[in-house]
């Protein structure tokens, strides 16, 4: 008796015997369909990548448009420094170096503004520089005649080329000129080269020099006038949204710990690792952030420095969150009689300090000095007390020597390893409070030297708006 049934790559016949077995045929599968049913699966797999490509770049772009809208500035950039090519009196004018310009606008324009002025102003001065230099040993070497003329020339390279290598591995140099550094050697050894053998070096030098201020030029113009991004304020959000993820961190870890609850959200725990990976971008930001001009709350002589102060403190306390976080995850757990009786200190320390960081972070966003941030550090100092009295109380509860189960129980005292994990938490506490003190005084000079240079600004408006009032008179 036979009976058959479809599937998905063909037919399948199952023979039944008398006796109950049952033997499958299995058609031979041809070469053919074999490519098919691979070649189906690689296309397949590969609209499945598409698909979820498509859909990262959209939630991307959604999250945050600011990329979006930079790509557009970028694109901008690029149409309008191409019309040197099309319009005839700019190209006649520049040569065929009009390209130069297009590479400076890829190569400069940055996402915010304090990293475009910097490579755009760096790049201008290094070649300025480096032009004049090249077409002056261009000079000394042409006097020198044509036998020592490659000498001078490779003399000079070699030397300004070292010079300036040198020059940027020096800490200042490097923080401020390095692209520029790198823009002058890469100009100086072109034009000096292309002298040799260019008979009219001062026009290239001068169309070098013409392409690459018109693509710095527009570069500087497209990204202060199309929704700006200031690398200073993007310090300042950083370093707020970072106080408040260290104070998420510390709270959530301590509370965790004492009430054994897992349902705490693992991102707002682990928040204190984002503090500790922000060092690069908050010295390139600090950086970047004193080549802008004066712009919204933030004048020319902000203190960008105290910013990388703040961020060091920041740091140190993440540290011990850290440490706080390993107590949590660690196999050898303190009793839980300790851990009760320790419990209401530990979470009002946490407490008082998590408040205490969150104040810290509404000064900074403010720009101004808390009324309230005396009183919290005043009971941040008193919960810490209270726990200093807790820890001097487990002296009763300690048993130094080896007991029995039996004994332990009887007499109420507990293993001295029992005591361990919560003791070194309540420590870690104890030193993150004195480091919050750290904090609250580096941001209060923050606030400080803010206000008195607001001031000093006022200062040197108010004649200049009094002897236009006096004129209008």
């Amino acid at each position: 008796m036979a009976s058959g049934k479809e599937l998905c790559e063909g037919v399948e016949w199952r023979i039944r015997v008398v006796d109950g077995s049952s033997e499958v045929l299995v058609p031979p599968t041809g070469l053919a369909r074999k490519v098919w049913l691979r070649t189906k699966g690689l296309i397949s797999g590969l609209g499945m990548k598409v698909r979820m490509f498509l859909k990262q770049a959209w939630d991307m772009g959604a999250n945050d448009p600011r990329k979006v809208i930079h790509c557009i500035k970028v694109g901008l950039a690029l149409t309008i420094v191409s019309l040197v090519y099309f319009m005839r009196p700019l190209y006649d004018g520049v040569g065929g170096n009009a390209m130069w310009a297009i590479m400076t606008v890829v190569v400069v324009f940055e996402p915010t503004v304090g990293a475009t002025l910097y490579k755009c102003l760096n790049r201008v001065c290094a070649t300025c520089l480096a032009g004049f230099l090249a077409v002056g040993v261009h000079w000394i070497a042409s006097q020198s005649g044509d036998r020592f003329e490659p000498f001078v020339v490779g003399a000079s390279i070699f030397i300004l080329a070292s010079i300036a290598t040198f020059l940027r591995f020096i800490p200042s140099v490097k923080s401020m000129f390095d692209y520029g550094a790198m823009i002058f050697i890469l100009t100086f050894s072109i034009v000096a080269i292309s002298g040799y053998r260019v008979d009219k070096l001062f026009d290239l030098a001068h169309q070098r020099i013409s392409t690459i201020i018109i693509g710095t030029s527009l570069c500087i113009l497209v990204i202060m006038m199309v929704c700006p991004i200031w690398s200073g304020q993007e310090l300042h959000s950083l370093t707020v949204r970072n106080m408040d993820k260290l104070s998420d961190s510390l709270d959530g870890c301590v509370t965790q710990y004492f009430t054994n609850s897992n349902g705490e959200d693992d991102q707002k725990l682990q928040g204190y690792k984002c503090v500790l990976s922000s060092k690069a971008s908050e010295e390139s930001m600090a950086n970047f952030a004193r080549w802008e001009p004066s712009h919204g709350r933030f004048n020319f002589r902000h203190p960008w420095k105290q910013y990388l102060k703040i961020g060091a403190s920041m740091r140190s306390c993440a540290y011990c969150i850290e440490a706080l976080n390993s107590c949590i995850n660690s196999e050898n757990q303190a009793a839980e009689s300790i851990k009760k009786h320790l419990s209401t200190s530990c979470l009002k320390v946490s407490s008082s300090s998590s408040s205490a960081i969150k104040e810290l972070a509404e000064s900074v966003k403010k720009m101004n000095k808390s009324p309230n941030m005396d009183l919290l550090v005043e009971e941040m100092n008193s919960a810490v007390e209270e726990l200093h009295n807790d820890l001097k109380s487990l002296s009763h509860l300690l048993n130094p020597s080896t007991t029995a189960e039996n004994q332990i129980s009887a007499t109420g005292l507990v293993p001295f390893m029992e005591i361990i994990p919560v003791v070194t938490l309540a420590s870690i506490l104890i030193e993150i409070s004195a480091r919050i003190e750290a904090l609250v005084g580096s941001v209060e000079e923050l606030v400080e030297e803010s206000e008195m240079k607001d001031k000093i600004v006022a200062k040197e408006e108010k004649p200049e708006g009094t002897m236009k009032a006096l004129q209008r008179v």
